[in-house]
């Protein structure tokens, strides 16, 4: 074969699987452990009669009939305590019970399944209403034959773009179509079709209705190769993105002309398994009645660690957890005894267990073949480790960016901004002029000035208003954790990413990224910012797939970067990407006509979340309120004002105006500098909290400051420890 097929992506092969196991000919129920019935599938409404919302939290005795009834409960209680793979009532002819009353034959295949919830068990039932009317004898070979066999390799599955064009190809296809992968990929899947279809525009009205319906199934003459007709019947199943847009389709095409054929492969079903066995996702295992391994596939060995010859003439078992063991013995007789295809361990949660002892969860499907040496057993093993943690994972992230989303939109709002002074009007001037547009703005300021309120506002009045604004503080995140917090993880990225995480640039996609204390990003991760925001992509930590990104950047910070970019502590390409638009605000010193209004402003605030009373505010008080440097600035002010208030007994604001007692020894007739009187202030705040630095009751919440800041500020102004202590 000169052209191997395509493989298929793994959104596409997941979006498959979703597909064909929603759109399953049989009808699926799951049940919990007592028997009520917990999750259907559409074709359960087709089978019985019943919406899907009037059988969860029913009993499943609803589907059976009555005659039954009475002892499943106690079929039920055996089968959970020695659970297998099986179809439920081997040896009986069962029936449903149709909600209008009317009964049919059916198949059952039960499978325990274990979900966050606990264990359910999955009944697959089958409609052989039609299968009863023919030969049994013939049609029960070839049931198992296309369960065993055909699934693979007697069905044409291939992939294609939304227009139709063959995208991959299985082995199954080329058998019985004749095209090699080479000569078929990047053509359109209309050549499989007469003239006549073509002529009427079935094929494309076929792509029309799956994309509209979600499936569309078929049955009429197609065309191989070599010209040659035959009846087939056709799924053609939509496959789409997470957004709900058409990614390409996936088509299945069985042969219904061949029975003869189908008789022969069952003679020589020994050379088909090691056909399936090879091409199958799946671990395979062939074992003789008394249980010992005859042949392997080989996804065992990736799944369980084993080679081929090492399980050769095994038991089986060596496979089970040591828990399961006791029971296996009966549970494979009782399978040799009733042989057909059937889920093992229906009600249980089942496990493979590896060479190095460790255990796995499995599905397990069950079926007998026979061969010249007698009759095997067939059993094939799904690892169902990635699909549950992907399930997990989809969930945790789903939640951590609601949290985020609301904890990040909830914080300010613009009209929190207080004051009427000449320079806050510049400021918000600049701030309306540059909202509209999506330039990066670099806020500048000290401590405490409310740079984080200019950011959300320039959010609030830009088009971005509606999605996102997503803040990250540089300086409050451990510098290891902060590249994750960023740009995210992959799972096992590294020592404790046991699932994804979705990072902040990724929850900013739409709307505004706001990077407070950008000066304490690491020199490290600067580069990889400057990659994201430049080219509007970047890569989760342990991933190589890029993810386009757009965001507006808000960036702040109270240091003097262009200080240290000439000291090499911040890089310069960065910088200059940064200061596009800088807006500085000012320090509450600069702008002392709004102290006023802000006291006022938050007296108001304290006072009705403290069920207080505060009429007015005495002028002695305001004026050196208004005096004040406030080093800390309006946090400091807002955190002064708060104990003011719970200081207060009556309708007088009472304010401890011994902390500022500090101003008068550095009035503007005084030779003392800003820095001096800052440095003055903050010792005395030190000694009155004997040191204490972090927590409710240290210096760093009474001046107002984070606690990062305010060592910043103790090494900027050279405070050590024995000049407070």
């Amino acid at each position: 074969m000169s052209g191997a097929p395509k493989k298929l992506m793994p959104a596409q092969e997941q979006a498959l699987f979703e597909q064909l196991f929603e759109f399953s000919p049989d009808a699926i129920v799951v049940t919990d452990s007592e028997g009520r019935i917990t999750k259907a599938n559409a074709q359960v409404q087709r089978a019985f009669g019943y919406a899907r919302e009037e059988l969860v939290g029913q009993p499943v005795e609803t589907l059976i009939p009555e005659r039954f009834r009475g002892a499943h409960p106690n079929h039920r209680q055996a089968y959970n305590a020695q659970p297998s793979l099986r179809p439920m009532g081997v040896g009986l002819e069962l029936y449903g019970l149709r909600k209008d009353g009317t009964e049919f034959p059916v198949d059952i295949m039960l499978s325990p399944v274990e979900t966050a919830e606990g264990r359910v068990i999955v009944s697959v039932i089958r409609d052989i209403s039609e299968r009863k009317n023919s030969e049994r004898i013939l049609h029960q070979a070839e049931e198992r034959f296309h369960l065993l066999v055909e699934n693979v390799r007697d069905y044409a599955i291939f992939m294609m773009d939304p227009s139709g064009h063959v995208v991959s190809w299985n082995p199954g296809a080329e058998r019985f179509k004749g095209y090699r992968a080479d000569e078929i990929i990047g053509r359109s899947f209309s050549c499989f079709y007469t003239p006549e279809d073509i002529e009427r525009g079935i094929p494309a009205e076929s792509l029309r209705l799956a994309a509209v319906h979600g499936r569309f199934e078929s049955e009429g003459l197609r065309v191989r190769k070599d010209g040659s007709r035959f009846w087939a019947n056709a799924v053609i199943t939509r496959i789409q993105d997470k957004k709900g847009s058409v990614i390409g389709f996936a088509k299945v095409t069985r042969d219904f002309t061949d029975r003869k054929k189908a008789e022969e492969a069952l003679r020589h079903s020994e050379q088909q398994l090691r056909a399936l066995f090879e091409f199958s996702p799946d671990a395979i295992i062939a074992s003789d009645q008394e249980g010992r391994i005859a042949e392997t596939n080989a996804q065992v060995e990736k799944f369980f660690g084993y080679t081929r010859a090492e399980l050769l003439g095994q038991s089986i078992d060596v496979l089970v957890p040591e828990r399961f063991r006791p029971g296996h013995p009966a549970h494979r007789k009782d399978y040799s005894d009733r042989a057909r295809v059937r889920p093992m361990g229906a009600g249980l949660e089942l496990y493979g267990r590896r060479k190095d002892g460790s255990e796995f969860p499995v599905d397990i499907m069950l079926g007998p073949v026979e061969t010249a040496a007698g009759r095997m057993v067939l059993s094939v093993i799904r690892d169902l480790t990635e699909k549950r943690e992907a399930e997990e994972a989809l969930r945790r992230s789903e939640r951590e960016k609601q949290y985020l989303e609301e904890e990040l939109n909830t914080e300010y709002r613009f009209e929190d901004i207080i004051g009427e002074s000449v320079g806050l009007k510049r400021v918000l001037k600049n701030v309306e002029t540059v909202a509209e547009t999506d330039v990066t703005v670099l806020i500048l300021g000290e401590t405490g000035t409310g740079k984080d309120l200019i950011a959300r506002a320039i959010h609030q009045l830009s088009s971005r208003r509606e999605r996102t604004l997503v803040k990250l503080n540089c300086a409050a995140i451990p510098t290891g954790l902060l590249e994750s917090e960023l740009f995210g993880h992959e799972r096992g990225a590294f020592t404790g990413a046991i699932s994804r995480k979705i990072g902040r640039l990724e929850l900013a996609h739409e709307g505004t990224l706001f990077l407070d204390e950008i000066g304490d990003l690491p020199l490290e991760l600067q580069p990889k910012i400057l990659r994201a925001l430049q080219e509007k992509e970047f890569e989760r930590l342990g991933s190589t797939q890029t993810i386009p990104v757009n965001v507006r950047l808000v960036a702040a910070t109270n240091r003097d970067l262009a200080k240290m970019v000439a000291d090499k502590e911040f890089r310069s390409d960065l910088y200059y990407r940064l200061k596009v638009f800088p807006l500085t605000v000012p320090p509450l010193r600069e702008r002392r006509e709004d102290i006023s209004l802000l006291v006022r402003y938050f007296v108001d605030k304290f006072a009705r979340r403290m069920d207080r009373r505060i009429e007015t505010i005495p002028d002695d008080v305001m004026r050196a309120l208004t005096r004040w440097e406030w080093p800390g600035n309006i946090r400091e002010l807002e955190n002064f004002v708060e104990r003011a208030v719970l200081l207060s007994k009556g309708p007088a604001l009472r304010v401890p105006l011994g902390e500022l007692e500090v101003l008068a020894e550095s009035s503007p007739e005084g030779n003392s500098t800003l820095e001096a009187t800052e440095r003055e202030h903050i010792l005395r705040v030190l000694r009155e909290t004997k040191g204490k630095i972090a927590g409710p009751q240290g210096a760093a919440a009474r001046l107002g400051l984070k606690r990062t800041t305010l060592n910043s500020k103790l090494k900027k102004l050279g405070i050590e420890r024995n000049d407070f202590i």
